[in-house]
Formats: C-alpha cells, sequence, structure tokens
C-alpha cells in the first residue's frame, strides 16, 4: 500500500465505517474492523482518530449530513403544518431505512463528547423543527413543542424498526401515528 495523504485517509477510514454501518450495523464499528475495511492496519486509525468516540462521531455526521440534504430537498412549500408532516415522515423513513446509521447518531456518548462538531452538524435539525413548530403554533413554546414532538416521532421510528406497531395498532403504517403526534403538538388539524 502506497502512503495516503492524511486527509484521504481520514476520508477511507470513515468510508468504509459508514458502509460497514449500513450493512452490519452499529455494534459492527470495531476500530479493528474499520481498519481492515480501509485497507490500512489496526493501529492507524489512532494516528487519524485519537479515540474510538472521534471516529465514530465523523462516520455520524455523515448521517446527519445526508438527513440534512434530505430535509433540504423538501424545500419551503406548503403550510408548516404540511411541512412539519413531510419532515417528520421523512424522518420516520430515514430511520427504517438506515437503522444502523439511526442508532449512531443519536448515541448519547457521541453528541455529548462534541467530536467533530457532532452537536453543530444535528442542531440545525432541530432548529427546523423549531421554526416550523413555532411557525405552526405561535402560542406554544416552540423549542418544548418541538422537543416533545421530535420525542414523539423518535419513540415511533423505533416501534416501527422493530416491527412493533402491528401489535400496538393492527398496521405497520406510520401515517396514523404521524398524523396523531402532530394533533397531539400542534392541536387538530383539518379534517381529512
Amino acid at each position: 500500500m502506497t502512503a495516503a495523504e492524511p486527509a484521504d485517509l481520514r476520508t477511507r477510514l470513515v468510508d468504509a465505517g459508514v458502509d460497514l454501518v449500513a450493512h452490519e450495523g452499529a455494534q459492527a464499528l470495531t476500530l479493528r474492523e474499520i481498519a481492515r475495511r480501509a485497507g490500512v492496519s489496526h493501529g492507524a486509525p489512532r494516528r487519524y482518530f485519537p479515540t474510538h468516540l472521534e471516529l465514530l462521531s465523523a462516520i455520524a455526521r455523515r448521517g446527519f449530513e445526508d438527513l440534512a440534504t434530505r430535509v433540504t430537498a423538501l424545500g419551503t412549500a406548503g403550510s408548516p403544518r404540511e411541512r412539519l408532516g413531510q419532515l417528520g415522515f421523512l424522518y420516520l423513513e430515514f430511520a427504517r431505512e438506515n437503522p444502523g446509521m439511526y442508532e449512531l447518531m443519536f448515541r448519547h456518548d457521541l453528541l455529548e463528547s462534541g467530536h467533530l462538531g457532532l452537536r453543530e452538524t444535528s442542531l440545525p435539525l432541530f432548529g427546523v423543527l423549531v421554526d416550523l413548530v413555532g411557525r405552526a403554533r405561535p402560542d406554544g413554546d416552540a423549542r418544548t413543542v418541538a422537543a416533545a414532538l421530535w420525542a414523539n416521532l423518535h419513540g415511533i421510528a423505533q416501534l416501527w424498526r422493530w416491527g412493533s406497531l402491528p401489535l400496538a395498532t393492527g398496521s405497520d403504517d406510520v401515517t396514523p401515528l404521524l398524523r396523531s403526534a402532530l394533533d397531539a403538538h400542534l392541536g387538530p388539524g383539518a379534517a381529512r
């Protein structure tokens, strides 16, 4: 193997981690396996990521960047409530389609560690939610309502990912739950 530029090797390590989490889940993200998949010695990641948390944070950051790109692609058409419905469904789909990355992205130890600006990558996404909630429900504390709505969506995402929804609702369809969550946090919506 030829000597790679540090930025190239950092990128290769993160790429290997992103691929690993996509195919085998967050539990597979060991330094040794990431290094093996990147084609480097098992000690090489430590030269660019002094701790395992720093490498995991860099991988999780890719997940937040992917989610942010999807949120941006939603555009700005529609009422704040309609946009919240779109955003909620996008979030639920992301969680279901990317279970390993989703699990990694919301690990408390990574978000609290402050590595590689992970919080700074995740907070703007929450800011979009706060802004839309504030416009949909100007009478409330937008940050608190947005946090409650996000917690509700996070719970729905977990149940959907685990295949538990049919036990409670008789269906795997998240749309009624999403509508109910919006109604609970924003007040009843228009008749359907």
